[in-house]
């Protein structure tokens, strides 16, 4: 083995302002999986994270609840803490970005990057509420798209055709905190000047692997040939967070503070073990520092933050690894808009290693979204974790201490050659390496399925009930508690606690990947056997479903909080008027009525047939967006599903989701028919791109 390593190993940091779900824990399972298989190779590996505490939103909500946001962030902390350790995650530091250790860094960073002439103010002209007294935050105004026209979009992107854009771009916008129509005034603002030519010239050789993957450097080049846009890294007061040092009423920006806490956090660790913070984070330093990241902040972390630490004189990431989105039952979430199962509620009705393993089970290092499915959950972890791996111990422990007084025999060196040489081989070690979970998760589930032919074909219960066969009944059980010891070291990242009860029922030091491979040596004395998992009961992951329903269903989006003077001014500007002579009962629309139809192209990625339809065929349909839409189209007789495959087409991409016994259609392909029979799907013509908004 290669000497030590020394790594530095981060998630993004989670707000402060509301509760852990199940897709923030993709992230934070992958990361712990990942730091826990370091830390089993020997290497020095420390996992650092911290809540994101500032910001209007968590100024406001503590204003609404009556305490300080040092009140309100502090038990948010508490809760965060909570459900992190309840689903055995295990940072070496967990702490907070308001703390002077990231203040500090904060303000090194902004100096050294002002006085490289990369920070320059300039007066702009942003929204203003006049009810309460206070700039806008993007995310706190909303109108329509100026873009594709959808309504009720945030001030910073839009979340039905992905564009970005400033919020004085928004059509009709409107403040989310009182709902008044918003007045725009001037202010001085903070920028940091990511499109200057030196910043540009270190991106385009660092946005390539190892720093990221192949599929995320692709999109980073978009970006950056498109032309990089300065970012403003300051708010106005009101505002909760570090005052900028020579900027009276001048505050950064959260996403300034945010990554920076990831240094933070690391000095506080340092401070209290006494280790070097500059070993880690110097240009030349010969440690690792790895961020774990969702792809919907890949613009920061692979962008903006490198820019920022090669120009300050801090080194960059060695790598930023970014995970896709998760879906429950093939249905979007979103915490905007309440579609989650929270970290506390799973708690409430079922193991968090289950959850562990079927997230392993799905990653595979890509950038690609997992789905948690329910009844394929229940059936995985019934399959592979009972019936193939606890089985292999509960078969055989018990003739062990009841027949041989706890003592282990002889190994059968022949059974044990297979997982001996994949123990040498480290295809599974690899696979953890490169997040590749689920690879590694396929090997070990088949060297089980290879222990429990072992005991199969060799039949320990039959053996016991006959006479002379003691040394064979004791050399197969030995031998399938080595294969069971072998299997636990590799689900040992995944499934920690579990892992710990094996190590207490087979009496060993903890497993780790620094030694040679060797049996359970002769004569080693176990303990009894008790149970180490219960199976998955349908009952328990309905009881579950029925709590968080709501969050399992499509919810639509809230109308939005209109002010009374943006109605009255809707009417005198004559929209209410329109609508109220609109010709009735003619059978036309008016042009409104149509644009309310968001048509888009359409790339079909796969197609496939809908077991137990007789007319459905599911396509995935690429219309520019972070993951393809899931559609179920009434097509089959006319469509074979390899022939639509690479195909354009048209789409409705806001109607509303639609949940369909077979998983949710989010969207509805144009076809055409007549009186003869044949469905005819829509093609655009030549040029036309996914994404793209027909008129």
């Amino acid at each position: 083995m290669s000497s030590p390593r020394k790594i530095l190993v981060t998630s993004a940091l989670p707000y402060a302002n509301g509760s852990i779900h199940l897709g923030h824990l993709v992230e934070y399972i992958q990361t712990d999986i990942w730091v826990r298989f370091q830390k089993m190779r020997g290497h020095e590996c420390w996992y650092c994270c911290a809540d994101d505490t500032h910001g209007t939103p968590i100024m406001l909500r503590a204003e609404k609840e009556g305490i300080t946001p040092e009140q309100l962030i502090d038990r948010v902390w508490q809760e965060h803490k909570r459900d992190f350790d309840g689903f055995h995650v295990e940072f070496d530091n967990y702490y907070s970005t308001n703390t002077p250790e990231t203040r500090h860094y904060a303000d090194t960073i902004y100096t050294r990057l002002r006085d490289a002439g990369l920070i320059e103010v300039r007066a702009i002209e942003q929204f203003y509420d006049p009810e309460k007294a206070m700039f806008l935050p993007d995310r706190f105004i909303k109108g329509e798209c100026p873009k594709c026209h959808a309504k009720d979009q945030y001030g910073d992107n839009c979340e039905a055709c992905g564009a970005t854009y400033s919020p004085t771009e928004l059509i009709d916008p409107y403040s989310a905190v009182s709902g008044a129509k918003p007045i725009r005034k001037t202010s001085d603002h903070y920028f940091f000047k990511l499109s200057d030519p030196r910043c540009a010239d270190f991106l385009k050789d660092w946005i390539v692997p190892p720093q990221v993957q192949a599929e995320a450097g692709n999109k980073l080049g978009e970006w950056l040939s498109g032309g990089l846009s300065d970012w403003d890294i300051s708010r106005d007061a009101p505002y909760f967070g570090f005052e900028i040092p020579d900027a009276p009423g001048k505050y950064y920006y959260v996403w300034l503070d945010a990554p920076i806490g990831y240094m933070g956090s690391f000095r506080n660790l340092c401070d209290r073990n006494g280790l070097s913070f500059d070993a880690f984070w110097k240009p030349d330093s010969e440690a690792e520092v790895y961020h774990f990241i969702g792809k919907d902040i890949l613009y920061f972390h692979a962008l903006f933050w490198p820019a920022e630490l090669h120009h300050a004189g801090f080194r960059t990431p060695t790598g930023v690894f970014c995970h896709g989105f998760l879906t429950v039952n093939g249905s979007k979430m979103s915490k905007s808009r309440g579609t989650f199962i929270t970290a506390e509620s799973y708690l409430d009705h079922l193991n968090p290693e289950w959850l562990r393993y079927y997230y392993a089970a799905k990653l595979n290092g890509s950038m690609e979204d997992i789905d948690l499915n329910l009844e394929d959950f229940t059936a995985r972890v019934n399959s592979d974790l009972v019936g193939k791996y606890v089985n292999i111990a509960s078969r055989c422990a018990g003739f062990i201490t009841k027949r041989f007084e706890g003592r282990l025999g002889a190994v059968d060196a022949a059974a044990v050659a297979e997982f001996k040489a994949a123990f040498e081989a480290g295809e599974i070690a690899q696979s953890y390496e490169t997040r590749d979970y689920g690879r590694a998760l396929r090997e070990i589930m088949r060297l089980a399925d290879v222990a429990n032919l072992y005991i199969a074909d060799r039949k320990p219960w039959e053996m016991a009930k006959q006479d002379g066969r003691e040394a064979e009944l004791h050399e197969v059980c030995s031998t399938a508690l080595t294969l069971f010891r072998d299997l636990t070291l590799y689900l040992k990242p995944v499934l920690p606690r579990l892992a710990e009860q094996v190590e207490g029922f087979l009496n060993i030091a903890p497993l780790t990947w620094t030694a040679a491979w060797e049996p359970l040596p002769e004569g080693h004395v176990i303990n009894e056997y008790k149970h180490l998992m219960t199976r998955v009961d349908p009952k328990q992951v309905e009881a579950m479903v029925e709590a968080n329903k709501q969050s399992l269903e499509p919810t639509p989006a809230p109308a939005p909080v209109r002010h009374a003077e943006h109605q009255q001014h809707a009417a005198q500007s004559g929209e209410a008027q329109a609508k109220e002579t609109r010709p009735a009962d003619t059978g036309h629309i008016s042009i409104d009525d149509f644009a309310k139809v968001d048509l888009r192209i359409a790339r079909i990625v796969s197609a496939s047939h809908v077991e137990g339809a007789d007319k459905l065929l599911r396509l995935e349909l690429d219309i520019g967006e972070a993951r393809p839409r899931q559609v179920f189209a009434g097509i089959k007789s006319a469509y074979a599903p390899e022939t639509l495959v690479g195909r354009m087409t048209v789409m409705v991409a806001n109607l509303a989701p639609r949940k369909m016994k077979f998983g949710m259609s989010e969207g509805m392909v144009l076809a055409a028919s007549g009186d003869a029979p044949g469905l005819f799907i829509l093609s655009p013509d030549a040029g036309a791109e996914p994404g793209m908004r027909v008129k």
